[in-house]
């Protein structure tokens, strides 16, 4: 039996999160002092909430838990992608950041390299919907083959890696939904909703297989120390059906605001107007 691992508070990456904050922090005050489209307030708060909810993933008891329950599995990834990520993007993080940093490396650094020729093929490649899509499923569905999910739980190298694509997965596949700045859409808005809903198929196919295949497909969870007197078999099902509920929350919910969005009488009234 695999026995518990004891919890320790994570210095470095709370140590991390909390510069990241201090710099997003510096930028908001300097451009709310030049007074050129400061940002508001909210925005600071979501990126805070970002960096709260990476933590809880991969910094707090969650991460050791993870390796004793499948079901603490899939609360980290989809903490990961479907609530710090969205809300990390949804502060429009990019302008902020680079006004928090120092203006020397901005400028010869930084701007340099992200308006180099190379640097805007790259950026056009990642944003586009198709690789962002392709990136938030494909990483999900990858990662849970079963003998790349061990080597995550015996390799803490490889168990860190697994954390980050989610996390670097969840932000590329939120960018053309959430739009943050100098994202331009490369797609018409009506189109998300259908992004959205195809996402959720790969996810639901998961999700089902786990929940209703009869055995269990991660074998170091057999002999793992589970807690609050689960089995296996039902953390796997329980774990399968959290995926479903969640994703289906996730990703169903802002394609429906999204339409409602277009549909709106002001905003058609408004496409009328300009016709």
């Amino acid at each position: 039996m695999h026995g518990a691992e004891p919890w320790r508070f994570p210095v470095p990456l709370t140590l991390t999160l909390i510069g990241a904050l201090l710099v997003q922090a510096r930028g908001w005050v300097r451009l709310r002092r030049a007074g050129l489209d400061p940002p508001p307030a909210w925005q600071l708060a979501t990126f805070g909430g970002g960096l709260l909810f990476l933590w809880i993933a991969v910094g707090s008891p969650l991460a050791v838990l993870d390796h004793q329950l499948l079901t603490a599995h899939m609360v980290q990834h989809l903490v990961l992608m479907t609530v710090a990520a969205p809300l990390l993007l949804a502060s429009a993080p990019v302008h902020t950041l680079m006004s928090g940093l120092p203006q020397r490396l901005v400028r010869t650094v930084l701007r340099p390299q992200l308006s180099s020729a190379p640097g805007m093929a790259l950026g056009r490649f990642l944003a586009h919907p198709v690789v962002c899509w392709l990136a938030g499923t494909g990483v999900v569905m990858v990662w849970h083959v079963p003998t790349l999910f061990a080597a995550t739980l015996h390799a803490p190298g490889w168990h860190a890696f697994q954390q980050l694509s989610f996390l670097v997965a969840g932000l590329l596949f939120w960018w053309p939904v959430v739009l943050p700045w100098p994202a331009v859409a490369r797609w018409p808005r009506w189109s998300m909703p259908l992004y959205l809903f195809f996402a959720t198929l790969p996810c639901d196919a998961l999700s089902a297989f786990l929940a209703f295949c009869g055995r269990v497909v991660y074998p170091h969870y057999l002999s793992a120390h589970l807690p609050f007197g689960t089995t296996p078999l039902g953390d796997q099902a329980a774990a399968g059906a959290l995926m479903w509920l969640v994703v289906t929350v996730a990703y169903l919910l802002p394609a429906v605001a999204i339409t409602l969005r277009i549909l709106s009488p002001a905003r058609t009234g408004r496409a009328a107007e300009a016709s």
